[in-house]
């Protein structure tokens, strides 16, 4: 501070000169002031308590104080994509029930926590849970503002790539659907394209993958988004009585009729009609169905009438129809009817990164439902995530975690809170092994376009030939007769 003047960014480097040689030196650019930051200081102490933040401020911070627990939430809910910085002083003025309040707002993925605490308060199992299981950082006070500024700048980027990270998961989805792998990618542009167009639309995949999902996708962004979608799964309603539910039925059709019903297929008028396991239909039933797709019109059961029904028809399964048409279980004509357009839905298991996505997505949803504020999935957990063969899909996932998070234990998801059984499964390769296998493949491929000529081949990969002879016995690689092999008794 020179003549009571703080000395901002523009004073760095002055003195170096005189005035006369600063006039006509040429100036060096001026350090730009990075973009304001968001920080929360949560905090109830007396005025003598409350640290003073006007350093921070000056150094880009736009301050905000928070009181309690509404208070922050409010700030974080203007918006969820914005990160933030906060600082928790646990000095004084909060109770555990005061801190319980805070569970919400100290698991937000916008926000990242430092804790400031006396150092006699580190000794207290409260405060090292606390800071343990929800804060990036804690700082004892006193401390300098420089530091304080350093683990404060350090947890905003830590907030900062957590809402990269959801709005790129956002952006890679259609309509809700979470994914951002290849294969979910392809599937989202394809349910756009289908969405512009009225063909039918059969939808290929396991069960749980979310066919239904995709479907309701595609019906939301037609042309049809204002009318009904209706679904029917037809695996799950007896042979007797898909006619009737299909199709409806007039008054006195069968014993039992006391009055007209209306079928699916008329409920669905305008609108779009999801057959969901169309290979369990009866052969019966999809000769009727077929006509209906012909003709554009239905004839309700016990009736004469013939009702005109303008609906477009997606349908899916878990089967494989080209297979049922062959063994004669699905109709040849009605297959190429219904499979118009044909989308695949992928397995959880080819969906690499989306498993943890599809898995943080279930654990923020059902922690808010069961106001429990965990932490997230300990790495054993994400191993098994991965390393389970899904057969039940997304909707096994789900189920696995909302499970997990009534029964767990600890702030953290363990394999074990998630009943899947990890030992057995192979750890992920390190780096070193990575590293290994693509050296011992490199040297096998020089080896065979140079004929097993070492010489040639140490050349080729810009080692010397003493190298490349104890990279291939390192890595169990026969080195043959080839009188390039150096003599290695020599060359210790």
């Amino acid at each position: 501070m020179a003549n009571g003047v703080p000395r901002g960014p523009q004073a760095r480097g002055a003195g170096k000169h005189d005035s006369a040689d600063t006039e006509a030196a040429p100036r060096e650019p001026l350090p730009q002031i990075p973009q304001a930051r968001e920080l929360i200081y949560v905090t109830r102490g007396s005025a003598g308590r409350v640290l003073s933040l006007a350093r921070l401020q000056q150094l880009g911070w736009n301050l905000r104080r928070a009181p309690d627990s509404r208070s922050v939430l409010r700030i974080l809910q203007r918006d969820p994509r914005q990160p933030h910085a906060a600082l928790l002083d646990l000095r004084e003025g909060f109770t555990h029930h005061d801190l319980a309040e805070l569970g919400s707002a100290l698991s937000a993925n916008n926000v990242g926590w430092v804790a400031c605490v006396e150092a006699a308060q580190l000794d207290q199992e409260p405060v090292r849970r606390l800071i343990r299981d929800y804060c990036y950082d804690y700082v004892t006070l006193p401390c300098p503002e420089a530091l304080l500024n350093t683990i404060v700048g350090h947890a905003h980027g830590m907030a900062t790539l957590a809402c990269e990270h959801g709005e790129t998961t956002s952006e890679a989805g259609f309509d809700g659907m979470i994914g951002e792998s290849a294969a979910m990618r392809v599937l989202c542009r394809t349910l756009r394209k289908a969405a512009l167009t009225e063909a039918p639309v059969f939808i290929a995949g396991e069960t749980g993958t979310g066919k239904e999902l995709a479907a309701n996708a595609v019906h939301r962004h037609s042309r049809r988004h204002a009318h009904p979608f209706v679904a029917i799964n037809c695996g799950a309603i007896p042979h007797s009585l898909v006619q009737s539910e299909l199709f409806g039925y007039e008054r006195g059709a069968f014993t039992g009729a006391q009055q007209r019903k209306l079928g699916r297929i008329e409920m669905a008028n305008g609108g779009t009609l999801f057959l969901d396991e169309i290979g369990d239909l009866p052969l019966e039933s999809q000769a009727s169905l077929l006509r209906f797709l012909q003709q554009g019109s239905i004839e309700r059961l016990g009736g004469h009438e013939q009702i005109p029904i303008d609906v477009r028809i997606i349908s899916a399964t878990h089967h494989d129809l080209e297979a049922a048409v062959i063994d004669g279980r699905f109709r040849a004509d009605l297959f190429h009817r219904l499979c118009v357009l044909r989308l695949q839905q992928p397995p959880l298991r080819d969906r690499g990164v989306d498993i943890d996505r599809l898995a943080e997505h279930a654990l923020q949803r059902y922690s808010q439902e069961s106001q429990r504020s965990l932490k997230g999935f300990s790495p054993c957990a994400r191993h098994a995530l991965h390393s389970h063969p899904w057969p039940g899909n997304v909707r096994e996932l789900i189920n696995r975690v909302r499970q997990a998070v009534v029964m767990a234990e600890g702030r953290l998801i363990t394999a074990a809170d998630l009943h899947i059984d990890s030992a057995g499964a192979a750890p992920p390769p390190t780096l070193d092994e990575i590293r290994d296998a693509a050296t011992k493949d490199a040297i096998e491929r020089a080896l065979q376009r140079n004929r097993g000529r070492l010489v040639d081949a140490a050349r080729e990969l810009a080692v010397s030939r003493v190298t490349l002879y104890r990279l291939m016995q390192r890595h169990g690689l026969r080195t043959g007769d080839d009188t390039g092999a150096p003599d290695t008794s020599s060359a210790a």
